[in-house]
C-alpha cells in the first residue's frame, strides 16, 4: 500500500532525517539509501521496520548532518603534487616555446591532488536515535496508509455489494431456466411429431436431466456465504489480505462453475459481470496487508 512517512531529530549535535516511502507489492521489499557508515546498522533498520510494514516496496532515505565537533578536512597529497610539478618543469625545459601557466591553484584543481576526509559516524552513538526515528518514521507512514486503506475498504465494499446484487439477479432467473428448456423442448417435439402424440414422461426425464446438469444453487448459496465472509474480514484489524486473496479465489471458482453449467444467456451475462467484478477486487486487494 502506498505511503510516506518522515521523521526528524535534531540537536546541537547532528541533524538526522528518516524517510519511508512505500508503493504497492505483493511481498515487502526493502531498499536503503543512506550514508556508508549505516551500512552496520540496515540490519536493525530492517527489523525495526518489519513490526510495522509487512507488505509493500519501501525505500528508506536516511540523510545525516553533523552540526559541532566536526573534524572533516582537506588533505594533501604532498607525493603526488609534486609529481605533477616536476612533470610540469620537464614539460617546459621539451617545449621553452609553451607559457608555463601552471600556477598553484591549477594544481589543487588536479585530480586527487586533494581528498576530503569525512569523519566517520560512531556506530554506537548514532544507533539509539537512528531506530527511533525509524520507528517514529513507520508510525507517521501508517497514519498515510491506514487512510488509504479505508477508502480502500469502501471501494471493495461497494464491488461486494454489486456481486451480491449480481447474485440475486441469477437467484430469481436460475429457476426459470429449467421451465423455459422445458416449453422449447415440448414446441420442438410437437413440430416434429406433428399430430403424433408426445411421451410426457420422456419429456419429463429430458427436463429432469438437463434441470440437473443445469443447477447452480450450491454454487450460489456458496457465493452468499462468501459475501458474508469478505464483510467480516474487511471488518477485522491487523493482517486482512492473505484471508481476502484466499476467499477471492473461492469467489471466482464459484463464478466460473456458474458460468460452465449455465445453458442460458441471461445467466451467463450475469456470471461475467460476477467475474468481472470479481478481477477488480482480486487486483486491489494486492495492496492490501
Amino acid at each position: 500500500m502506498t505511503g510516506y512517512g518522515r521523521y526528524e531529530v535534531k540537536n546541537s549535535k547532528m541533524s538526522l532525517t528518516v524517510e519511508i516511502r512505500t508503493v504497492n507489492n505483493r511481498f515487502l521489499d526493502l531498499s536503503f539509501k543512506c550514508p556508508r557508515s549505516f551500512i552496520p546498522l540496515q540490519d536493525g533498520m530492517r527489523s525495526a521496520i518489519n513490526k510495522h510494514v509487512i507488505r509493500g516496496k519501501a525505500d528508506v532515505f536516511v540523510n545525516y548532518t553533523k552540526l559541532s565537533g566536526s573534524s572533516n578536512a582537506l588533505t594533501i597529497d604532498n607525493e603526488l603534487a609534486s609529481s605533477y610539478v616536476q612533470v610540469a618543469k620537464t614539460l617546459k625545459k621539451s617545449f621553452p616555446s609553451l607559457k608555463n601557466d601552471f600556477t598553484v591553484t591549477s594544481l589543487m584543481k588536479t585530480a586527487d591532488v586533494l581528498s576530503f576526509t569525512e569523519e566517520e559516524v560512531s556506530v554506537e552513538e548514532i544507533s539509539a536515535e537512528l531506530l527511533s526515528a525509524v520507528e517514529n518514521a513507520c508510525i507517521n507512514l501508517n497514519e498515510m496508509r491506514t487512510f488509504e486503506g479505508e477508502k480502500l475498504k469502501c471501494d471493495l465494499l461497494v464491488r461486494v455489494q454489486t456481486i451480491e446484487d449480481t447474485v440475486l439477479k441469477i437467484k430469481e432467473r436460475a429457476p426459470l431456466v429449467a421451465k423455459e428448456y422445458q416449453a422449447r423442448l415440448l414446441e420442438r417435439v410437437q413440430t416434429l411429431m406433428q399430430n403424433e402424440p408426445v411421451d410426457q414422461s420422456r419429456l419429463l426425464q429430458e427436463v429432469a436431466v438437463f434441470a440437473d446438469k443445469s443447477n447452480i444453487d450450491e454454487e450460489l448459496t456458496r457465493l452468499t456465504s462468501h459475501i458474508a465472509q469478505f464483510r467480516n474480514i474487511c471488518e477485522e484489524q491487523g493482517e486482512v489480505g492473505k484471508k481476502l486473496d484466499f476467499l477471492i479465489q473461492e469467489f471466482n471458482r464459484e463464478a466460473n462453475t456458474v458460468c460452465s453449467k449455465s445453458n442460458d444467456i441471461a445467466v451467463t451475462d450475469n456470471a461475467l459481470k460476477l467475474k468481472c467484478e470479481i478481477e477488480k477486487i482480486r487486483e486491489q486487494i494486492q495492496n492490501i496487508e
